[in-house]
């Protein structure tokens, strides 16, 4: 664990926390929460804790949608061929299943085509119209990518193939492709209300205007790219991945029931720890490790035999993704260890021959959150070479990117996850000036990991009723956060006891309450919490049902000792 973490409290709003509570019959507790999470207003309180497909949005609120639903429609009626052109991780393989379902309901005659992460990379390459025009194709539909290739599409155009834009990526500058439609909420003139859609759910209201109705049974796929993608989990991505959940519980999907199992997971407690942590690696893997044929294949067969082999073939790609990035994990952090100064590098840059483009992006995200500082990894060739960002609160790695340009062959991606290529001869410059930028962005404080505490409460606090009710928040993720709290004065009641995976369960006193703490990694910490006279903890609670009973339970999320 880090060794310094700043903690940041709330301003407690007295009144506004007993309005909420009063009117909606909740605790104070979940009524803070709600205020720390920008709710200002009972109302708004309300439609937080009772957001369903109701509150979906009207898809015809982008200004594009008309036009490429008719376009489509026209594709239909003229048995025109129709390609759906997606990217090779999660959020691009879902939005591919979910478009290309949609319009062979509609009767359309479709195909999809997905690049090879290495041998062609992200985006329409340069090969797309010979591919578009040996397949026949009258019309092309991009997921999850497309808004910065402005320069395919335009040959794709003169040669009288079609394209409708749907992505989520925000575009390099104000020219955008000229394609039939782009649907894209970061579109600078899209009046659409929520900015924050991954690509399977762009290409979902693309679906949901072409069947004028909310397709169900379409939100397990919707919500498990949501969730892989990182996006935040308010306004609609909450909804879709809240609904898309019970889809998932409901086991109808012969592919995932598939790749569960073999995963050896039982039960259904289904949330999206579960999507990011078992099925986003497994359905990732295929497309780091080979092609993402395999991922895609599973979650559109209706073949049981089939998905069983298919769940065997992404269980094997990813324990080889697992050993890929223990090797470059390793490599990484030896030329970190001998050649970055801190002092003068705020932001990580490491490169290296040999390394696997698949699992560049893993391992830059494990870099950053073992260094709180944003980490580039590159791996190194003759010519282009290709690298993943990842980054930390206050600094966007998209516009730092843009900024450093001049340097780069290409880039793209999101505030906090991006990619690039770049020339060998150009990534010291390259180092120079980007981490020139960090240091006029970043203080200090802000390379020190910090925790945001919701409330600090006793232990008395902690009551049944009033951590069940916490799961109203749910689902947590990126941008709902599970709930943080804090408590004083605590001491070790009995012995800890050790766990798999170095797990230390143990229970705290304050005296007069006690309670049963569970700390995933905390087992270096056992000798100090047996030394320690009294400690403060920092924890989210949730009930844990064992043996048909419910109790409350802690997870230490950090231990300060006294």
């Amino acid at each position: 664990m880090h060794a310094h973490k700043i903690l940041n409290f709330p301003l407690l709003n007295q009144s506004l926390q007993d309005k909420i509570s009063k009117e909606l019959k909740i605790s104070k507790i979940t009524s803070q929460v709600l205020i720390n999470r920008g709710i200002s207003s009972v109302s708004q309180a309300n439609e937080f804790l009772n957001a369903g497909l109701a509150q979906m949005l009207d898809p015809f609120s982008f200004p594009d949608m008309k036009k490429s639903v008719e376009r489509i429609r026209e594709a239909a009626r003229n048995r025109e061929k129709v390609m759906v052109f997606g990217d090779y991780d999660v959020d691009g393989i879902t939005s591919v299943a979910v478009l290309q379902g949609s319009l062979q309901k509609l009767g359309i005659n479709t195909e999809y085509y997905m690049p090879h992460r290495i041998k062609e990379g992200y985006g329409l390459s340069k090969d797309i119209l010979s591919i578009a025009k040996a397949r026949g194709i009258r019309l092309l539909i991009t997921v999850d990518c497309g808004i910065n290739d402005i320069l395919q599409i335009h040959e794709l155009k003169k040669n009288n193939i079609d394209t409708i834009v749907t992505d989520h990526h925000q575009p390099f500058g104000n020219d955008l492709p000229c394609a039939v439609g782009v649907i894209n909420p970061k579109v600078n003139a899209s009046p659409y209300k929520y900015r924050d859609l991954a690509g399977v759910g762009v290409a979902f209201k693309l679906c949901q205007a072409l069947s004028g109705s909310i397709l169900v049974d379409e939100l397990d796929l919707v919500a498990i790219g949501t969730v892989a993608d990182v996006v935040p989990l308010t306004g609609e991505n909450r909804i879709i991945v809240k609904e898309g959940l019970k889809v998932i519980s409901r086991g109808k999907r012969i592919g995932l029931k598939a790749l569960i199992n073999r995963a050896g997971i039982r039960g259904n407690k289904f949330n999206p720890t579960f999507i990011s942590f078992i099925l986003a690696p497994r359905l990732n893997a295929s497309g780091r490790i080979d092609s993402a044929q395999d991922s895609l294949s599973l979650l559109i067969t209706s073949d049981d035999k089939k998905a069983r082999v298919l769940a065997d073939v992404l269980e094997q790609h990813n324990r080889t993704r697992q050993r890929l990035e223990c090797k470059i994990m390793d490599e990484a952090e030896a030329i970190i260890n001998k050649d970055i100064n801190f002092k003068e590098h705020k932001v990580i840059v490491v490169a290296k021959e040999d390394w696997h483009q698949g699992v560049l992006g893993i391992v830059a995200s494990k870099l950053a959150d073992r260094f709180y500082r944003p980490a580039i990894v590159i791996s190194l060739s003759d010519k282009i070479c290709r690298g993943s960002a990842r980054s930390i609160k206050n600094f966007h790695l998209f516009n730092a990117l843009g900024e450093c340009s001049q340097f780069l062959d290409g880039f793209g991606g999101h505030a906090h996850a991006a990619g690039l290529t770049i020339t060998r001869e150009s990534i010291d410059d390259f180092r120079d000036s980007i981490n020139r930028l960090a240091h006029k962005q970043l203080s200090l404080e802000d390379l020190l990991p910090s925790l945001d505490i919701d409330m600090e409460l006793s232990l008395l606090d902690l009551e049944e009723k009033t951590v069940a009710e916490l799961n109203l928040l749910a689902p947590f993720g990126a941008g709902n956060r599970e709930p943080l709290f804090f408590t004083r004065h605590l001491r070790l009641k009995g012995e800890p006891r050790d766990l798999a995976r170095e797990t230390l369960k143990f229970h705290v006193t304050d005296g007069r309450y006690t309670r049963e703490v569970i700390g995933f990694g905390m087992r270096p910490l056992k000798n100090s919490l047996k030394e320690a006279e009294t400690f403060d903890l920092v924890y989210t609670a949730r009930m844990d049902n064992w043996l048909d009973e419910a109790s409350v339970i802690l997870e230490a999320k950090d231990i300060f000792f006294r």
